[in-house]
């Protein structure tokens, strides 16, 4: 992968105005369905779902599985999402 696609990949997760907002409500909220997702940040469930399989594919969303219900949060064990949980208190501060 070259700098240019790295920063491709960056630019698609961070530039999204929705998917910030997913990754903010999972670090505040912990483990969510997409319905609670949807209803928290006002977007469709559709819209949700098209967010969170790009989350996912970037490796900073996982989910649990209960019967049909998928919880979604945040990847713990992604270095990527420690660096957006750090932008996050540090906005959060100033």
């Amino acid at each position: 992968m070259t700098f240019s696609e790295d920063k491709m990949a960056i630019e698609e997760i961070l530039g999204s105005r929705s998917r910030l907002r997913i990754l903010k409500l999972l670090y505040m909220l912990g483990e969510l369905n997409l319905s609670g997702i949807a209803r928290r940040i006002k977007v469709s469930y559709r819209e949700v779902k098209k967010h969170i399989q790009i989350l996912e594919t970037a490796g900073l969303v996982t989910y649990k599985r209960f019967g049909r219900i998928k919880l979604y949060r945040l990847n713990e064990s992604s270095s990527k999402v420690k660096a957006i949980e750090a932008l996050i208190d540090a906005w959060e501060e100033s």
